[in-house]
């Protein structure tokens, strides 16, 4: 009989990232430790400079990394939105003397995983390798940040997918209103201006558009990074600094104005064919580091953010069956802060929802929740965030994001306290703030009876 180790060895490293990979799932299915007690938060600074925060976990052979550059699509030149994400599709079609297909071909060799993401504020990179590919996947990457080939081919092969993309969306209800919603609010404002581009503005994206942007962000002031799992500190820096030591200094970054959400008209309605309308509700609120955001997290979890639990769902599907999902979310950016919500209903029942939905605002607006309310969200969101830390690749994700927002590495513990700590007065008092106005502003996909835009 042939022994675990020696079975493995017959696949290639695709296959075995792929067994490790579902062994850590099975593994932190059974067991998921609290965030304190699983991981030690090392806060490194690189010879080049790079903040690097470290969770060594040797248990398995993998190695997550995530980055981020601060910019992102507001980075993006006005008469031309859409630069950001189209070079996030190029990173890894070539690099250095490595065509597009052999860069691909040698990221399957490896098994290693590679993405890149242009969301409004920063653009992201992500990279998981076993751990005996450590240092070649680590030098592919080094290529696709220091030497993207940008070539004509792969140019528009991008540009064609991106192309498709924008025209499935373009008829998608969900896409074009979350959309739509985003440019009334912003109008004249980077975050109003689309982050994936328009048809024309993709069409017109040039290589000297892609080098251009990437000059201007790739460099190492604006350079969060996070590494997790199978390494130790000392290599962890080295490789940092292997990868992005060779980046300038310092970015080149737009300034970009702080800003609150404000439309023209509290309701636009966007026709379309469709026999289900879909909406999204919005209005501002207030920013991460403000002192309510917190006591207003656990507010939005009463409301619409906890699922079968929340208010929205106990009154618009379970009561009245009007909706299938009804939903609502903070949103902070950098710049500005997002009360969301959205519900998708039949045209004939979208006004009520909305009826519906806005007295619930109301309610708590005068009312606030009960106690009991604000002890069930405060057990479900204490208890639900050790899941934000069952592998790597999400322990990664979380740490860079209290990176991004400067909350510092000792937020694994103290996040649970500051939820335990809201108290029903907290929740009233944020309430108020954030709903007492009338100022919410809904924009609506679909032929919605009863509804006329500007009202």
């Amino acid at each position: 009989m042939r022994s675990f180790p020696f079975a493995l060895r017959r696949f290639g490293a695709a296959h075995l990232l792929a067994i490790t990979m579902a062994v850590v799932a099975a593994v932190a299915s059974v067991l998921v430790p609290t965030p304190s007690h699983a991981m030690k938060i090392q806060e490194l600074t690189t010879k080049s400079g790079i903040k690097l925060w470290l969770v060594e976990e040797h248990a398995v052979p993998l190695v997550a990394m995530r980055f981020s550059f601060a910019g992102g699509a507001t980075q993006d030149p006005e008469n031309r939105p859409g630069i950001a994400h189209f070079m996030s599709g190029m990173m890894d079609e070539g690099a250095g003397d490595l065509t597009s297909v052999a860069f691909q071909a040698r990221m399957e060799e490896l098994a290693m995983r590679l993405s890149f993401e242009a969301a409004k504020d920063s653009f992201y990179g992500s990279f998981e390798t076993l751990s005996d590919y450590r240092r070649e996947s680590a030098a592919l990457l080094k290529l696709a940040v220091n030497a993207p080939r940008f070539d004509a081919d792969a140019i528009e092969r991008v540009r064609r997918q991106i192309a498709s993309s924008l025209a499935y969306a373009a008829k998608n209800p969900e896409s074009v209103v979350s959309e739509r919603w985003m440019s009334e609010a912003y109008k004249g404002h980077p975050y109003g201006r689309p982050t994936k581009g328009t048809p024309d503005t993709v069409g017109a994206i040039t290589r000297d558009d892609l080098v251009a942007y990437r000059k201007r962000i790739f460099a190492r002031d604006n350079l969060n990074v996070v590494v997790v799992g199978d390494i130790t500190s000392a290599e962890a820096s080295a490789m940092v600094d292997d990868i992005f030591g060779a980046l300038p200094a310092k970015s080149d970054l737009v300034k970009v104005a702080d800003v609150a959400p404000k439309a023209a008209e509290k309701l636009v309605v966007v026709d379309m064919p469709v026999p289900q309308s879909v909406a999204r509700f919005g209005s501002g609120a207030m920013m991460r580091k403000d002192k309510d955001f917190i006591p207003a997290f656990v507010l939005n979890h009463i409301l619409g953010g906890g699922g079968f639990s929340s208010r929205l769902m106990e009154e618009v599907r379970e009561k009245r069956g009007l909706a299938y999902s009804v939903y609502s979310y903070l949103q902070p950016l950098d710049h500005t802060s997002m009360f969301m919500g959205g519900v998708a209903t039949k045209n004939e029942e979208m006004a009520q929802s909305l009826d519906v939905i806005r007295g619930e605002l109301k309610r708590l607006a005068t009312e606030g929740p009960t106690v009991t309310e604000l002890d069930n969200a405060k057990s479900n969101l204490i208890g639900a965030f050790a899941l934000r830390f069952d592998t790597n690749a999400k322990i990664a994700n979380q740490l860079l994001y209290f990176m991004e927002e400067d909350l510092g590495a000792g937020y694994v513990d103290t996040r649970n306290k500051e939820v335990a700590a809201v108290t029903i007065d907290d929740v009233r008092r944020v309430a108020k703030r954030l709903f007492a106005a009338d100022d919410l502003f809904v924009t609506i996909v679909g032929r919605p009876k009863g509804l006329k835009a500007g009202g």
